[in-house]
């Protein structure tokens, strides 16, 4: 598993997770609050319909994401939102595309989600690196100056305890990464779950 790209290419997508979800949530709820707030003078719909076409664009970026760091293939991906704003016709027509397509609505719990999600990824990645890597750098520095290392009730004084505590970082290291493509994969799933499914979902509506 440490000499798998697939791992790495997981941690990278956790890595990106905490960043995108805030930037997704910050964007998204701005926009709603200001344009529901807008509303009452008509000045919001637009800003709502906007806010809401920047969603559909979150949910495409997520769904290519998957694919590229997870290999994951979201199934039945739906076709892009035709846009037209020539004429008051075209522009309406654009906008109930956009509010009907379900995608819109998925992607708005998606992005809800990933802002959780995110968080959650990278706390437990840069836990599992510091407990890691603490552990392995034991028998380098148990003995310096100013360094105590304590393994529960037991303080390491010795090499041999030092070289214990660094297998145990091995150790941890390995089943970290472990965890770790499993929340990963899930955040697969649930990019598929929330916009695969929902094409689908779509699809047999229709047919």
């Amino acid at each position: 598993m440490p000499f798998d790209g697939q791992t790495y290419r997981n941690l990278a997508y956790l890595l990106l997770a905490f960043p995108l979800g805030i930037a997704y949530f910050t964007v998204v709820t701005t926009g709603l609050s200001t344009g529901l707030g807008l509303l009452v003078t008509f000045a919001g719909v637009p800003v709502v319909i906007l806010t809401l076409l920047v969603t559909l664009g979150i949910g495409s970026f997520e769904r290519r994401l998957a694919d590229w760091l997870l290999d994951v293939d979201v199934d039945a991906a739906p076709a892009e939102v035709e846009l037209a704003f020539g004429s008051v016709e075209e522009a309406l027509g654009t906008t109930k595309r956009i509010v009907t397509a379900p995608t819109t609505w998925t992607g708005l719990v998606l992005v809800g989600l990933k802002f959780v999600y995110g968080v959650a990824a990278f706390t437990a990645l840069v836990t599992a690196f510091a407990l890691s890597a603490t552990l392995i750098s034991m028998p380098v520095f148990y003995d310096a100056a100013g360094v105590t290392y304590t393994l529960g009730p037991y303080v390491v004084e010795t090499l041999r305890e030092a070289a214990a505590g660094a297998g145990l970082g091995v150790l941890l290291a390995l089943v970290s990464l472990h965890v770790l493509n499993g929340v990963a994969r899930f955040g697969g799933f649930l990019t598929d779950a929330l916009l695969g499914g929902a094409a689908r979902t779509a699809e047999g509506a229709d047919a």
